[in-house]
């Protein structure tokens, strides 16, 4: 073939496959606004993403699984799944598409196929939709605003009904919470819009009432008077960690569970994916989400847990600022924290090491953490140097985590990356809690030590297994195949 044909021959392909990306695009998009059926790829968001972008998730996809995965053949099944009747759901088109063509010979079409995985879809009973309040509305309040607000859909889940504030609620502080939901210096613009109504003190997101609610203890407000019943309270603001203050917020009328956005005290501290399933909450109405750091490391202990074994181990942190520390050097309640966090590298605390025992019983006593604080905004990573009980190598750890973020219960915490040239910036957007850097991992000789890496957006990242563990309390997650 002359290089003008072959030229010619990839223009041709590109248009199709750009055609091809855009059929997908508008079938995601009617899938999600009219049947509130979510679409991910290998549990990446394809709502509200351009071509490029799904372009690049399937090219992602092709070589996390080692197969052909092209969008013709994610077309195809997105039509079929449009043409069935599903219950709400959250499926994985890229696992999908994988399956089929490991699994083409059983089927004699792409309907047949689509109709056998996904039929227990229907056996799930219906879901009763759970009102939120979001009390304070820092970093993690607004990113959950944001996250609420995009994906409310039809409101089948959970939705967002009020935002607690501290302080006097003026126009002026009213306008500023709402640019602060608008725009973010790291996350970037809010795809939706955002407006006031200082008259009835509430913003309107996306066209819809958020009540702005001033209140400086929680046992003073009667959400009901805002047409708001048997909800959930999602503390953000760190003022409350301990069981006794936490249920304050059940003193007020309307409520009826909280849910605590940091490690708590006397309540059950939850890594969604690791140990939700063992607190029911028939019998629990206080939750913590546990931290950030935490959430990011606990699946991967648990995964080189379970397969390995672990002796004993040592993690360390190192960290984005947080609004915690001083821009310029001032007076700290800790140590070194006092000191300019974006010109300085800060060795301080973490209570991760020991925070991993309340969701792994089985690691207490053997891990030891400490954390460094580091001039970036968003994006940490933390280090696990562990020693184990059974040898493995670096090509058969990987194996090995790469599994557990393909199937099982742990496939919306890990993420595999496969990239040499992974920094920081790179994972911020990334909605699993943990991004495993397998190009870096260390195996020793005797197979015995492994240093691994493990990124996290510790805003982002963090935020969604917050809303998966509240999608668990409020029993509003809906049937999902991954």
């Amino acid at each position: 073939m002359s290089a003008i044909k072959l030229y010619e021959k990839e223009l041709a392909f590109q248009a199709d496959r750009r055609k091809a990306t855009t059929e997908f695009i508008k079938i995601a998009s009617d899938l999600w606004y009219d049947k509130s059926i979510e679409i991910v790829l290998f549990k990446n968001q394809v709502i509200d993403k351009n071509v490029s972008d799904i372009i690049n998730l399937h090219e992602y996809a092709c070589e996390f699984v080692q197969k052909p995965i092209s969008i013709f053949d994610s077309v195809e099944i997105l039509r079929t799944i449009n043409d069935i009747q599903l219950p709400p759901s959250k499926l994985d088109i890229g696992k999908l598409t994988y399956e089929y063509h490991s699994d083409e010979n059983n089927y004699s079409n792409v309907k047949a196929f689509a109709l056998d995985k996904l039929k227990s879809a229907n056996s799930r009973n219906g879901i009763t939709p759970k009102d939120v309040v979001l009390y304070g509305f820092g970093r993690i309040g607004r990113l959950l605003a944001r996250e609420l607000m995009a994906k409310t859909g039809k409101g089948n889940q959970l939705r967002l009904r009020a935002i607690v504030t501290r302080g006097t609620l003026t126009p002026e502080t009213l306008e500023k919470r709402a640019n602060l939901l608008r725009t973010d210096s790291v996350h970037g613009q809010f795809m939706g819009t955002v407006d006031i109504d200082f008259k009835n003190k509430a913003m309107y997101i996306n066209g819809t009432t958020v009540h702005i609610i001033e209140a400086d203890n929680p046992e003073d407000i009667d959400y009901t008077q805002y047409g708001i019943a048997n909800a959930l309270i999602i503390d953000n603001t760190g003022a409350f960690r301990d069981k006794e203050a936490l249920s304050r917020h059940l003193k007020s009328t309307g409520s009826s569970q909280v849910l605590l956005t940091a490690p708590g005290k006397e309540i059950p501290n939850i890594v969604h994916g690791v140990n939700h399933m063992e607190f029911d909450p028939d019998t629990n109405n206080i939750f913590s989400a546990a931290s950030c750091t935490t959430n990011a490391i606990t699946p991967i202990l648990k995964v080189v847990d379970d397969s390995l074994g672990i002796k004993k181990g040592h993690i360390e942190t190192i960290h984005a600022y947080t609004n915690d520390q001083n821009l310029v050097d001032n007076m700290h309640g800790k140590y070194r924290r006092g000191r300019a966090a974006a010109l300085n590298m800060v060795i301080t605390e973490t209570g991760a090491g020991k925070a991993v025992a309340k969701a792994l019983p089985q690691l207490m006593g053997k891990l030891t953490s400490n954390a460094i604080r580091v001039p970036v905004p968003n994006g940490s990573l933390a280090i696990l140097n562990l020693e184990i009980n059974s040898k493995t190598s670096k090509a058969a750890l990987n194996t090995i985590i790469k599994k557990y973020a393909l199937e099982g219960d742990l496939v919306e915490q890990i993420k595999y990356s496969l990239s040499n040239e992974l920094v920081s910036t790179d994972i911020v957007g990334t909605s699993a809690p943990a991004i495993y850097d397998s190009t870096a991992t260390i195996v020793s000789e005797d197979g015995k030590n492994l240093v691994l890496y493990i990124w996290y957006d510790n805003e982002f990242g963090y935020s969604h297994q917050v809303i998966r563990l509240a999608k668990y309390i409020a029993k509003v997650r809906r049937y999902t195949y991954y």
